[in-house]
């Protein structure tokens, strides 16, 4: 079996960069104008201190953006990573829609249904653009 490809196209690195680019933007919104909005993903069951926990999420942001853009050489491991963390996540985008939490923008439950489905997106990207995705 191979291993997935160490090699991008100048296409995918752009794309790693810029998600890079927007995870270290949004992590420090979570540190600093955009907390309040952070603090309604967080689901109930979270063991940790809401603010706590968007302080711990934006740092993760800041580092995963960070290492996407700046250890091209790790890309595929940090694709990974940053893949998983946007998984992990989901279940706070999915407590904001079901206790009708406004924050971000999203002030609506047909916003907040609407945004569930675009998780997605940033797993695909961050898997295509680091060569994470295995050949064909």
């Amino acid at each position: 079996m191979t291993s997935p490809a160490s090699s991008t196209t100048p296409l995918q690195d752009l794309a790693r960069v810029g998600l890079g680019t927007f995870l270290v933007g949004a992590g420090l919104s979570h540190l600093t104008v955009a907390r309040e909005g952070f603090r309604a993903q967080v689901p109930p069951w979270v063991p940790i201190d809401v603010d706590d926990t968007v302080v711990i999420s934006g740092c993760t942001e800041v580092a995963l953006g960070t290492a996407l853009a700046a250890l091209p050489g790790e890309k595929v491991r940090i694709g990974r990573l940053a893949a998983l963390f946007f998984a992990a996540v989901f279940p706070g985008n999915i407590a904001q829609w079901r206790h009708h939490r406004d924050g971000l923008g999203l002030n609506s439950d047909r916003a907040r249904f609407l945004r569930l489905f675009a998780q997605p997106v940033p797993i695909a990207v961050a898997l295509w653009s680091t060569g994470a995705l295995p050949r064909r």
